[in-house]
């Protein structure tokens, strides 16, 4: 049991430096305070009550432990140094302070407990890391200890591993296989209490997260392969196999909590064709952009595949169990004279060869962008368009939304184009729509949002809402990282500018990577057949 809290101040001291001028200073205003302070605590198993403390934290140039049991006086401890102290039988609230070379402080109340009775009840938990390979995760609680020690097993690796009760201890094998892991529970008693069991460690193959999130591009500035944010190239075969059954190499499409990948099973080379007689000009491209994850496989070799004159190739390396962004540069190829404008094949290689299993996410041909769909929003680009996505019709599907000529250039908007939303008859009372961004909102530009907005009637609400995409979803499926301002239309079928004030909105927080605009036309009422016009979305201070 542990509660931390952290506490800035001052410590007198005379420090020396041999720094020749003062731009050499370390500035320790710099530093933070310290983190992870904590305490290993052992006992002997002689009925003496003797405790040792080993302290732990980061950034920590000296401990002070106060023992929790009337003793006034803290010992100090370096770290790597410990402290015994002998206790009577009984619990105790022990307290660790980390302290940092500028004086910062922080402090950690760890319970003690000193029985001269034997652990009971002794719980041993031993499970194999899910993100890991060859990674063994033990814990271990029992009735009266203190801490425990845990045999791994492994030749050669003869000392234990001690934790604290009913803390977590980890220990990563060489080799996977079935190793005797004995855990040995102990408290101040002479008597100790254990567990053993033969426990098989794996290795880890294949993914537990998906592969980084694509950030949003124009359709213009992407040829996509494979994956869920773009649309990819049509009739694409991501498993053609050419024959390497033969060399045990086979495919599957994995399925990650419905994300999907491209996996390939001891990968001599596999790849992919696209439909017959389609190739793609990628000349206009400068990268291709995959996601691999693999446990096993040292390199991956990428050749594209050109129609006229055959393929070359591009190594990388690969992190194990871990996603591998790779963007390999398009004249990578060209400079060993390959021809880019009729692609019509990918091939991957592995390294060591038919032996290890890939994971591939995310393939995808790109470009530097020529516009992007940013704040300030205005719909007058002629390179740019904006794919709006409306939502909440009365079968709960798309709603029409379009950019369109303005059809009332007066008053406070006389520009050409504007957003249309129509929300149809029936349409749900949440209906709208939204429109991702392909940079993120800078607030230095303000943290207030001024939308000119053509409304049918008076009164009616406009929900103006941000989202961070990839943030984690709610119930139904969406980003639960947002913000939400409402405004109210004051005159009918005339332009007029609504300011939505974002600091008012619960959760709000310029660190956020919002990268998603959503208008919501008379929000919390259903829909009549009527049509809103939205423009010039803009921040203001």
């Amino acid at each position: 049991m542990k509660s931390i809290k952290y506490i800035t101040s001052l410590i007198v001291a005379a420090i020396f430096f041999s720094c020749s001028t003062e731009n050499d200073l370390p500035d320790l205003d710099a530093l933070g305070a310290p983190t992870d302070v904590s305490a290993l605590t052992t006992v002997t198993q002689d009925n003496t009550g003797k405790v040792t403390f080993l302290p732990r934290g980061g950034g920590v140039t000296q401990y002070e432990i106060y023992f929790g049991d009337g003793t006034t006086v803290p010992a100090y401890v370096n770290p790597g140094g410990t402290v015994d102290h002998v206790y009577k039988e009984g619990i105790y609230n022990a307290k660790i302070v980390g302290i940092t070379l500028n004086g910062k402080r922080t402090e950690v109340i760890q319970e003690v407990e000193v029985s001269f009775k034997a652990p009971q009840n002794l719980v041993v938990s031993i499970e194999n890391d899910l993100a890991v390979s060859k990674k063994v995760n033990v814990t271990a609680t029992a009735d009266y200890a203190l801490f425990y020690d845990v045999y791994f097993g492994e030749a050669g690796k003869p000392d234990p591993i001690s934790a604290n009760n009913g803390e977590s201890v980890s220990y990563t094998y060489q080799n996977a296989g079935v190793y005797t892991i004995r855990v040995v529970s102990k408290s101040a008693a002479i008597k100790t209490t254990e567990y053993s069991e033969e426990f098989t460690v794996t290795v880890v193959n294949k993914p537990f997260a998906s592969a980084p999130t694509p950030p949003n591009r124009q359709a213009s500035d992407v040829i996509s392969i494979y994956g869920s944010k773009y649309t990819n190239v049509v009739g694409t075969n991501y498993f053609p196999d050419w024959g390497q059954a033969g060399q045990g190499s086979s495919w599957t499409e994995f399925d990650l909590n419905g994300d999907k990948m491209l996996n390939y099973i001891k990968l001599s080379y596999q790849g992919i064709a696209l439909a017959d007689g389609t190739t793609i000009d990628v000349s206009g491209m400068e990268f291709i952009h995959m996601d691999v994850w693999t446990s096993d496989l040292q390199k991956i070799e990428t050749s594209l595949i050109s129609k006229t004159n055959g393929e070359k190739p591009v190594v990388k390396d690969l992190v194990a169990n871990e996603w591998t962004s790779i963007d390999i540069p398009i004249s990578a190829f060209t400079s060993q004279g390959l021809t880019v404008a009729d692609i019509f094949q990918l091939k991957f290689v592995g390294t060591p060869w038919a032996t290890g299993s890939v994971f591939i996410d995310n393939i995808y041909f790109y470009k530097t962008p020529s516009a992007l769909i940013e704040m300030p929003i205005d719909f007058e680009s002629t390179t740019l368009t904006y794919p709006w996505a409306g939502f909440g019709a009365s079968d709960f599907g798309a709603i029409p939304v379009s950019v369109v000529t303005n059809p009332d250039k007066s008053g406070s908007n006389v520009s050409n184009k504007v957003v249309k939303i129509e929300k149809t008859a029936g349409a749900q009372v949440w209906a709208g729509a939204s429109l991702n961004l392909d940079s993120k909102v800078d607030f230095t530009k303000g943290t207030k949002v001024k939308v000119a907005v053509w409304s049918p009637k008076v009164g009616a609400t406009i929900l103006f809402k941000m989202e961070v995409s990839t943030s984690p979803k709610d119930g139904n499926g969406n980003p639960t990282v947002n913000v939400e301002v409402q405004g109210t239309t004051t005159v009918a079928n005339a332009w007029e500018i609504i300011t939505f004030d974002l600091t008012t909105g619960s959760g709000f927080n310029i660190a956020n990577a919002y990268d998603r605009v959503i208008l919501f036309p008379d929000f919390n009422v259903g829909g009549t057949g009527t049509t809103y016009y939205f423009d010039d979305i803009k921040q203001s201070n």
